[in-house]
């Protein structure tokens, strides 16, 4: 008969050794408080970063402002605009300066962020109220220019000059508008409409190959903004939801939002892969991890 020693070792006590914990991952797609409610005004919009990383979003505190988020989400004014003007859209040109979409005055404002001075870049009569705007390499802005009292819209493009040139007029309510990575397809939703329009650019700044990208059954759309595979995150405004679409047009995902009124968004963060939405109904911003960065990253 064979035997088997079966030899019994007391356990160590947990604080004979240290056991470091992986950290955990981030769950992607999860909408998370970013700034407290409340802050802005139901205007809340057009977030954007400037080349040292900072955001700034329109109507902070009341409408006509300015306010600079800081990376823990608490806020400060920046600047107010002039008596009678207000912002939609904040974009950064190559320079550095701040266009402000400038809706009741009919212009594309310039901001030297340095001095704070506030000029006009563009001004147009013929102008409905400038909404949303995207800008190219070449800082040439495209503008979406709805009139929403009869359900219509336009399209721009501002030169570096400052000229504006009429691209396409008879359209539904022109809102949000992006460009892809590559800067050869130019986005334009139409919010009354839930359509998103998707046009071929040349170099000249000119379009032309108009296609319907999307068509969504339900509630309004707002802005939207390209990752950089392509993909547009769509503000499903009144859902509380980011539609998340594939250049050919395929709904890919929608994340859903604890606000209702998504006004915009914008990919920040280290890593670009951090997304801050704007909520009109609750007056503040959330953000989420995705999985793929913004185009600019």
């Amino acid at each position: 008969m064979k035997y088997i020693l079966v030899v019994c070792l007391p356990l160590l006590a947990a604080s004979h050794f240290s056991c470091k914990t992986a950290p955990a991952k981030t769950q992607l797609f999860l909408s998370k408080d970013f700034t407290t409610e409340n802050l802005f005004s139901e205007n809340i919009e057009g977030p954007d970063f400037d080349k040292d990383g900072n955001l700034y979003v329109v109507n902070y505190l009341r409408d006509g402002t300015i306010g600079k988020v800081n990376a823990d989400g608490s806020c400060e004014l920046f600047l107010t605009l002039p008596e009678g003007s207000n912002a939609n859209s904040i974009k950064f040109n190559s320079e550095g300066e701040m266009l402000l979409a400038d809706w009741p005055q009919h212009n594309i404002l310039k901001v030297d962020m340095k001095t704070k001075t506030i000029g006009i870049f563009c001004h147009d009569d013929r102008f409905n109220q400038p909404n949303d705007l995207c800008i190219n390499k070449k800082d040439r802005i495209f503008a979406s220019d709805p009139r929403w009292k009869d359900g219509t819209g336009q399209l721009w493009r501002i030169d570096p000059d400052s000229k504006a040139t009429l691209l396409e007029s008879d359209m539904g309510t022109t809102n949000g508008i992006e460009l892809d990575p590559g800067e050869k397809r130019l986005y334009v939703g139409e919010s009354v409409q839930r359509k998103v329009w998707q046009y071929d650019v040349d170099d000249a700044g000119n379009i032309s190959n108009k296609r319907l990208l999307i068509e969504f059954p339900d509630f309004g759309l707002d802005g939207m903004k390209c990752d950089k595979a392509g993909n547009l995150y769509i503000t499903r405004h009144g859902k509380g939801a980011i539609a998340i679409v594939s250049p050919e047009g395929r709904l890919l995902r929608e994340v859903p939002l604890k606000g209702k009124k998504c006004s915009n968004l914008v990919f920040g963060g280290k890593d670009g892969r951090t997304v801050f939405v704007t909520l009109q109904d609750r007056k503040g911003m959330e953000t989420f991890r995705t999985d793929i960065p913004g185009k600019r990253f």
